[in-house]
């Protein structure tokens, strides 16, 4: 990975399916792996309270280990808990955001030349590997050579997004990466992350 203007390069993905307790204290163990980290809370579908009270929890875990919180879609949780914003597919676009967010980090979502990215400080890109948190997903995946086209066409840093792990994260160029299962699921995510950081 090349280094990014952006003081992380690894962004972790929440995964509620873990529970809330056990997935609190793993990124708990992540974050431990020290700089250069971030954290998205997603949690599809969770009621509007319930996905507060989580974004508060994991901007405690990210305060005390000084690292960025991105929360998905929600610009009213953003603005609330202090955190930056992550635009899907079903938000509103980035630049209609930025004037909510003039002194935030705004990221979206890339899956194909010609999305828009107008007004994010980055994008992720995917799928560049098999999402094993998508078992369902049909999509081809784009491959280190197709994630570094796409990622040449967009004005913004691009981290490679889907089945990204220790193993492979060295194999893309970009701004950085961003994980689920690849730090969250393994047996020691402190030992993840590191990995996924020297990769």
């Amino acid at each position: 990975m090349t280094v990014s203007p952006l003081p992380f390069r690894v962004l972790v993905i929440t995964d509620w399916a873990l529970g809330p307790d056990e997935l609190i204290r793993r990124l708990e163990l992540a974050l431990r792996a020290g700089p250069g980290l971030a954290v998205q809370h997603r949690h599809p579908g969770a009621p509007d309270c319930q996905f507060y009270e989580e974004a508060v929890r994991v901007k405690r875990v990210c305060d005390a280990a000084r690292a960025p919180l991105f929360v998905n879609s929600r610009l009213d949780v953003a603005v609330a808990v202090g955190a930056h914003l992550h635009c899907t597919s079903r938000s509103l676009p980035p630049r209609e955001l930025r004037r909510h967010l003039p002194d935030r980090w705004i990221s979206c979502v890339v899956h194909a030349e010609g999305d828009d990215v107008e007004g994010a400080d980055l994008a992720l890109v995917s799928p560049v590997f098999t999402p094993r948190s998508k078992p369902d997903d049909t999509r081809a995946p784009l491959g280190p050579e197709g994630f570094e086209r796409l990622a040449g066409t967009l004005p913004c840093p691009a981290f490679a997004l889907g089945g990204i792990d220790a193993t492979n994260a060295g194999s893309v160029t970009g701004a950085g990466v961003a994980v689920i299962s690849g730090v969250l699921h393994a047996a020691n995510p402190e030992l993840a992350a590191r990995a996924v950081l020297s990769g």
